[in-house]
């Protein structure tokens, strides 16, 4: 409501409520010097209301109260409209939260290209807007979290309150901290929770807005360059919190490279392109004896690790070249991290999801191509950061499980369980292949040669009668689990997994 729109609701208020009749009220006070009566005098006498001219008394009466009343709207303005508080988020994206005086939330803005992804699905945080802080603050958390943002151990998030009043900006960096710190406990995330308060400061303002970052990223910048004042306030701004932080525990030595210029100087070393990797990691371990970056790769080949020093650039452990014949990344300084093609602005969809995983299970047994799925079952999930699709289904005899990639459609697992009689039993072939052929066979749906593996286990098994040789061994940073047919040599169920 506008303050004039609360003007002349008062004055239509008090229109239809005060006696117009001043000299009949003073009258019953009992006497001229308006001594009050007796409650004798005063019990069941009716005050009867006439509808005389205002006196110039009666006005001066209504104009005071008038202004009372509007002295107390102003009040209820100020609680409702205006901003008492200003809540920051940051972790790379920046978020900024403005509050009034009630807690309640008057504009949710994204500060920058990141902000503006993680809050797509709030229409830009115009969602949030008249819900109360503290669940405006979970809801962001958790888009954070459906986003990648705080799922390594070693990320963080600042928490950054400014308001005028600190006794309430100190009870506010307390009660969001310990929500926030809540939403990750019950997610399982192993994000450090920063947390601050801030005195208005334009100068600092102006900075932050010019760099795309909130006030509260831009006083943390600020402790940074309290210990080395070489480093630029721009260069600074690019890195992440999870960045800033190490860097000021370690003691600002000098200006790292970064996370996409470690993510590039570790795929040119490894020979891969943006296209050759399905997925890729990058934490900071500034505050490490030798500070550098952790790289991890995820490809159809396996999982790849790299350390690359974090201020000179020099890949320090990883394997060069693991694709043959692949193309090295050109070399371009690269400011941001690129979005991986695992991690797509849109979702493929459940029906896709069964489509890859049906097109894939039917390539490996194609004497089932005549056959129809039965009692599909498909859901979301989340495991090690990743969104995908649980993907399970029966086909003739088997039970199918696939783990699809929710934005790539990539396969990030899959098994099968032979069940009962169907095509490949109706037949089944006699004897024994013996582990030596259970293991080649193993190895070669891999895509491996034995010298690129550790810890090969064959072990022969029975189930039901039939014979079967449990196969497995790694490879990459993935672990392999092979169920071979012990008398065709079929492979009946596999599975691969991280190696954790």
């Amino acid at each position: 409501m506008k303050p004039q729109d609360l003007e002349q609701r008062l004055a239509q208020a008090i229109a239809r409520t005060a006696p117009n009749d001043p000299e009949g009220v003073l009258s019953r006070c009992g006497t001229q010097s308006c001594e009050p009566q007796t409650s004798e005098m005063r019990k069941g006498s009716v005050i009867q209301m006439t509808n005389k001219k205002k006196s110039p008394m009666l006005r001066g009466l209504i104009a005071a109260c008038l202004a009372l009343a509007l002295l107390g709207g102003g009040s209820l303005y100020q609680q409702v409209f205006a901003v008492g508080s200003v809540v920051s988020l940051d972790v790379n994206p920046s978020i900024e939260l403005k509050v009034n005086n009630r807690e309640k939330v008057l504009a949710c803005i994204g500060l920058n290209a990141e902000a503006e992804q993680v809050l797509a699905e709030m229409k830009q945080g115009a969602d949030l807007k008249g819900t109360k802080l503290e669940v405006a603050v979970n809801a962001i958390v958790g888009a954070l979290l459906r986003n990648g943002y705080l799922d390594s151990i070693s990320s963080a998030i600042l928490i950054s309150v400014e308001d005028a009043d600190q006794n309430r900006a100190a009870r506010l960096q307390q009660e969001l901290t310990a929500t926030v710190d809540g939403v990750l406990q019950a997610q399982a995330a192993g994000a450090a929770v920063l947390s601050q308060t801030l005195q208005k400061d334009s100068a600092l303002e102006a900075q932050a807005r010019q760099n795309n970052i909130s006030t509260g990223k831009a006083a943390l910048i600020q402790r940074v360059q309290a210990l080395n004042s070489q480093l630029s306030f721009d260069a600074l701004a690019l890195l992440s919190v999870e960045e800033l932080k190490e860097l000021i525990e370690a003691g600002a030595p000098a200006l790292p490279i970064g996370k996409g210029e470690a993510l590039r100087m570790a795929m040119e070393y490894a020979g891969l392109t943006e296209q050759s990797s399905l997925y890729w990691e990058v934490d900071a371990e500034l505050d490490e004896a030798r500070p550098h970056y952790d790289v991890d790769f995820y490809t159809q080949s396996g999982e790849f690790d790299y350390d690359v020093d974090a201020y000179s650039g020099q890949v320090l452990r990883g394997q060069k070249n693991i694709l043959e014949g692949s193309k090295p990344v050109e070399s371009k300084p690269v400011e941001q991290i690129p979005t991986p093609p695992a991690a797509a602005n849109e979702m493929i969809g459940e029906d896709a999801a069964f489509s890859i995983a049906q097109g894939d299970f039917l390539a490996r047994y194609a004497e089932l191509s005549g056959d129809s799925a039965r009692n599909k079952r498909i859901y979301l999930d989340r495991d090690d950061g990743r969104t995908h699709y649980d993907v399970e289904f029966f086909l003739s005899a088997y039970e199918v499980d696939y783990e699809i990639d929710a934005y790539s459609g990539a396969i990030l697992s899959w098994d099968t369980d032979y069940e009962g009689p169907g095509p490949e039993a109706s037949a089944p072939a006699s004897g024994d292949i013996g582990s030596e052929k259970a293991k080649a066979a193993a190895l070669a749906h891999a895509g491996l040669s034995e010298a690129q593996v550790s810890g090969m286990r064959v072990e022969p098994d029975q189930d039901d009668g039939r014979l079967e040789y449990e196969v497995q061994f790694r490879a990459g940073g993935m672990e392999y689990e092979y169920t071979i047919d012990g008398a065709s040599g079929a492979i009946l169920e596999h599975e691969q997994d991280r190696d954790d």
